[in-house]
């Protein structure tokens, strides 16, 4: 299906429509290097268009307001000298192998978060692409691409992009981007996109001097939100929607994954997240898509299913709740946020029936109630993990649980979440023991390179950890080649590598058949049982975990229900040993 954008340039047989949004602006020309400048005309809805015969791909380009301030286009296909320079005409045509690619049902997926920049030594996508076989024989089914919205510098983790629709080009170039899409659809590995829609980056963003981009109603921790319900509100809301369905057709993206959803502010009906997935859902019939949230408030409403079970808005939400619960449970840690989790147990059991463990209780870190009931939710309404991003990397040090902690609660914790029915995902190297740290980086000039020095160590403050004084320093280039990947290494545990084959081959041969045939779940679990004990009727199957996560063996109040199929570490009829985890069906 073709999907024409009002954003961006119009690339025609004989020549270009320049198009540029920008209402505060009296006037505006196109400046093409080498070319010339060509006057736009303005519409009473602030557009500024030109048609220009003379343009041709690879050109470079910019928009020149009426004070001689030159603006690269807000929704450039790339940006070949960064976030400062001209913007660069890309043809979008690509001849695709994978031409008949549909995607993958939600049910089938194991998820493999990743980070272009520090996933290989090269740190582009086609690098990326040599790593694709690996994560095939390991049993991914989908990877998911920290943001690549264009930012300033030469690292930076994604979050502060400010050219929405342009790749990062310390990546490569889009053309490279569709190649390891291709090369993943060709081995059965869908590809999610990570999409910031809360906020733009500190440095690049021109858009406020010529377009209502921010308003007044809205603030975040990032300052004005952005304008979703004020006046000219319209064009903003369509400018996000439209960057949603680009990923999703230029690319032929699987699904997105839309950050910190809590902050995208919106008074107005329908919500812009309503909106945006409802338009998404509708442009792509034919495909299996899949719309994913982080969202700290833990609102269910976004996750309904209609009659027949399939998504009605959003496929499924990042469950910090589980993450938070087994992180205490493996390493005993309960500063910060993981206070909240230090009766873990109780929360552990019902983040995993029901898929929230505070579903609108106080939580003391907030300092007010969180979240809303769940328990109408299937667990593939929920994705799972003991690793991201954020997890590590908003640590001092950046350092992973693995460096520091005993190898036998890393294992049993992971046998738990990749055998649940919620949708497992990994972090990159966690499937061989990766201690590589993966701390927050960024580049920016030395002015701002300060002030985000001192803001991190103001965040780190609140966060669980360490004193601030331990961390990395953000901008340094140093910082950033220690978040690489050391493949080198990942011989050196075979036995952890084999473990995490072993887990997701059983994975796909056990749970995927259940959650792929059941209609609904119903599940159950006693909050104070030791060991853990938890029970999901999917269709006519119930799946048991039992989980002792102690260094000590723990009686067996009842025996284990039905045909184990995992076990570990000295289970007996009446007992189970220290990290002890078993999975039955009955």
């Amino acid at each position: 299906m073709q999907h024409g954008f009002a954003f961006g340039p119009q690339i025609n047989e004989n020549a270009v429509l320049f198009r540029l949004w920008a209402p505060l602006a009296e006037s505006a020309l196109v400046r093409i290097e080498q070319r010339g400048e060509w006057a736009m005309r303005r519409s009473q809805d602030g557009w500024h268009v030109v048609e220009v015969n003379d343009a041709q791909i690879g050109d470079r380009y910019k928009f020149v307001l009426a004070d001689g301030f030159a603006v690269p286009d807000p929704a450039s296909r790339f940006q070949p000298e960064d976030v400062h320079g001209p913007s660069e005409l890309i043809d979008p045509t690509f001849t695709w192998k994978t031409q008949g690619w549909k995607g993958r049902r939600w049910e089938e997926i194991v998820i493999y978060e990743l980070h272009v920049g520090a996933f290989t030594e090269a740190g582009t996508f086609l690098a990326a692409i040599e790593k694709l076989d690996h994560l095939q024989r390991l049993g991914i089914t989908a990877i998911q691409i920290m943001p690549l919205s264009d930012f300033r510098g030469r690292y930076g983790w994604g979050y502060d992009g400010v050219l929405p629709y342009a790749p990062d080009g310390s990546y490569g170039r889009p053309e490279h981007l569709k190649m390891l899409v291709d090369a993943a659809h060709e081995r059965g590995i869908c590809v999610f996109l990570d999409v910031v829609y809360n906020h733009f980056g500190p440095d690049g963003n021109y858009l406020p001097r010529y377009a209502p981009i921010f308003g007044d109603r809205h603030e975040s921790v990032w300052g004005k939100g952005l304008n979703y319900d004020g006046d000219s509100s319209r064009f903003v809301r369509d400018f996000v929607i439209e960057n949603a369905v680009y990923w999703l057709s230029e690319f032929r993206m699987d699904g997105l994954r839309l950050d910190a959803v809590h902050a995208m502010k919106d008074d107005s009906d329908p919500h812009i997240l309503l909106e945006l997935a409802g338009r998404v859902r509708s442009a792509f019939p034919e495909r299996h898509v899949h719309l994913i949230v982080e969202n700290e408030d833990n609102e269910a409403a976004l996750l309904a299913r209609d009659d027949d079970g399939k998504p009605r808005h959003f496929t499924a939400q990042w469950n910090d709740d589980i993450h938070h619960a087994l992180h205490v449970a493996a390493t005993g840690e309960t500063f910060g946020y993981y206070e909240d989790y230090a009766d873990w147990t109780p929360r552990l059991s019902r983040a995993l029936a029901e898929g929230f463990a505070f579903q609108g209780e106080h939580m003391e870190y907030r300092g007010r109630p969180r979240g809303s009931p769940s328990v109408g939710l299937p667990p593939s309404a929920f994705i799972s993990f003991i690793q991201n991003h954020d997890q590590i990397g908003n640590r001092a040090r950046g350092d992973r649980m693995i460096s520091s902690h005993p190898i036998e609660a890393i294992k049993a914790i992971a046998a738990i979440y990749l055998l649940s029915p919620q949708i497992p995902m990994l972090f990159m190297g966690e499937e061989w023991g990766a201690t590589d740290p993966f701390p927050f980086f960024c580049d920016f000039d030395e002015e701002l390179n300060a002030k985000i020095r001192l803001g991190r160590k103001e965040e780190l403050k609140r966060l669980p950890g360490f004193e601030a004084e331990d961390a990395c320093d953000p901008t340094a280039e140093a910082t950033f080649l220690r978040a690489k990947l050391r493949w080198d290494k990942m011989d050196e545990n075979p036995a952890t590598g084999r473990y995490y084959r072993q887990l997701l081959e059983l994975r796909h041969q056990m749970v995927v058949p259940l959650l792929v045939e059941a209609h609904s779940c119903l599940a159950t679990y006693d909050p104070d049982a030791s060991p853990i004990r938890v029970r999901w009727k999917l269709g006519s199957t119930n799946l048991h975990l039992a989980a002792n996560l102690s260094n000590t063996p723990v009686i067996l109040k009842s025996p284990i229900e039905g045909q184990a199929f995992f076990s570990s570490n000295g289970m007996t009829d009446n007992s189970i040993g220290p990290w002890g985890i078993v999975w039955s069906l009955s």
